[in-house]
C-alpha cells in the first residue's frame, strides 16, 4: 500500500490502540493479584494455621522413650522369670529332702547315737563309699550318695558320720546315715545332705563308719 493511501495512516494507530488495551489489563491483573495477596495476609482469607508444638513446660517428667519402656519390659519379665526359677528350685529342694528325710531319718538318729561311743574313725570305713549326686537330681541340695556293702560273712548294721567342710577344712555342717541288719555281701545306699547355703562351696568328707 503506498504510504500516500488514507490506509495507511490507520494502520499505526490500530496497532497502538491494542498495545495501550493490552497494558491496561496487565496493570488491572496485577493489582488484583496484589490484593488478593494483601488479604491472605491480613487474615481475612482462608489460611491453614501452623501446628503448635506441644507445652513441654508442664511435664512433671522425662517422657519415657519406647526404647526405655521396652527396657522396663524385658526387666520386669526377667525378674518374674528368675522368681519363678527360684520358687521351682526351692520347691523341689524340699521335695527331695523330704523323700530323704522319710527313708533315712530313724537309721541316722541311730547312726549318731552309735557313734558317739566309737573312738578314732571306726571298723567299717573301708565299707563304705561316696559319690556326688547332680544338683539337677536333687533340686540344687548338696547331696552324697553311700554305699555301705557288708563285707563279712554275718549280718550287721552300719553307723557312717559325713561332715560337710569350707574351703579351710572347718566342719560346717555333721550330717549321719546307717544301715541295719545288712546281709552278707548286701549294700545299701543312704543319701546325706548339706542344708547350707550354695555358697561358699562344701566339700563332703567320710569321718566315720561303724559296724556293729
Amino acid at each position: 500500500m503506498n504510504a500516500d493511501e488514507p490506509g495507511a495512516e490507520r494502520q499505526p494507530r490500530r496497532i497502538g490502540a491494542v498495545v495501550a488495551a493490552t497494558s491496561v489489563a496487565l496493570a488491572a491483573l496485577g493489582a488484583a493479584s496484589l490484593v488478593s495477596c494483601t488479604n491472605n495476609n491480613s487474615g481475612s482469607g482462608t489460611v491453614s494455621p501452623r501446628p503448635t508444638p506441644p507445652n513441654t513446660a508442664s511435664f512433671s517428667g522425662t517422657p519415657p522413650s519406647a526404647l526405655a519402656s521396652l527396657a522396663q519390659s524385658a526387666e520386669a519379665s526377667a525378674r518374674a522369670s528368675a522368681s519363678a526359677a527360684e520358687s521351682s528350685l526351692s520347691a523341689r529342694a524340699s521335695e527331695f529332702e523330704a523323700s530323704v528325710s522319710a527313708d533315712t531319718a530313724r537309721n541316722a538318729t541311730t547312726a549318731e547315737s552309735e557313734l558317739k561311743h566309737v573312738q578314732g574313725r571306726g571298723n567299717a570305713v573301708s565299707d563304705v563309699s561316696m559319690s556326688g549326686m547332680p544338683r539337677t537330681q536333687t533340686g540344687g541340695v548338696l547331696a552324697v550318695l553311700l554305699t555301705i556293702t557288708n563285707k563279712t560273712d554275718q549280718k550287721a548294721s552300719y553307723a557312717v558320720q559325713v561332715d560337710f567342710e569350707d574351703a579351710e577344712g572347718r566342719v560346717v555342717e555333721t550330717r549321719y546315715a546307717g544301715a541295719q541288719n545288712l546281709a552278707p555281701g548286701k549294700k545299701e545306699q543312704p543319701i546325706v545332705f548339706s542344708r547350707q547355703p550354695a555358697e561358699p562351696k562344701l566339700t563332703p568328707r567320710l569321718v566315720k563308719a561303724q559296724r556293729y
